[in-house]
């Protein structure tokens, strides 16, 4: 029997999250608990679906389109004269492909970018575009699922270390209003 390891070992890593799990791991753990289907990956499409087929002894499934349809890699690519620097496509880049700070113009790292498409929704000025991958001049091929893998995972862990940060400042300051207003007898 394949574990979830297995299963997201062929996963393409993009965690774009239209498998309707929050990324490619949940998505994996579902397919070896018999929740979910494997066919739920637009963007590993047929090729991701075949492999998973093989590593678990199943029939291919076409792409469920329900979760989309099969295209050709994609990158984000924002147009930095509409660009305000609101910064609300950042938290939700998976991979921190998008750099950029408040009131500055913002860019993606195109060989870091996996095409989730996560970033367009936030965008109030819709200035983030879509493109095939191919269809930039010079643009590096697509990160391979090791290093997709590796950024979510430091990105989650440095989203955790900040929650973790602030509920401990929180706490402290709470716990310093409590003593301020309570002085201790003497």
């Amino acid at each position: 029997m394949a574990s979830a390891d297995d299963i997201d070992a062929l996963l393409p890593q993009t965690q774009c999250t239209r498998c309707g799990y929050q990324g490619c791991r949940p998505y994996a753990e579902a397919i070896a608990r018999g929740e979910a289907e494997i066919n739920q990956c637009p963007p590993g499409g047929a090729a991701t679906i075949g492999q998973l087929a093989v590593l678990l002894q199943r029939d291919p499934l076409p792409l469920n389109p329900a979760n989309g349809v099969e295209g050709p890699p994609l990158v984000a690519l924002i147009d930095e004269a509409a660009c305000i620097g609101c910064a609300k496509c950042l938290p939700p880049c998976p991979v921190d492909a998008i750099i950029g700070a408040r009131k500055q113009m913002h860019t993606v790292i195109t060989g870091l970018c996996t095409g989730c498409e996560l970033c367009i929704a936030p965008c109030p000025v819709d200035c983030i575009s879509m493109v095939p991958r191919t269809s930039l001049a010079g643009a590096p091929a697509a990160p391979d699922s090791q290093l997709n893998r590796q950024r979510f995972l430091a990105h989650n862990e440095r989203i955790a270390r900040r929650a973790r940060e602030r509920d401990a400042l929180l706490a402290s300051r709470k716990q310093m209003a409590g003593a301020d207003a309570h002085p201790r007898e003497l």
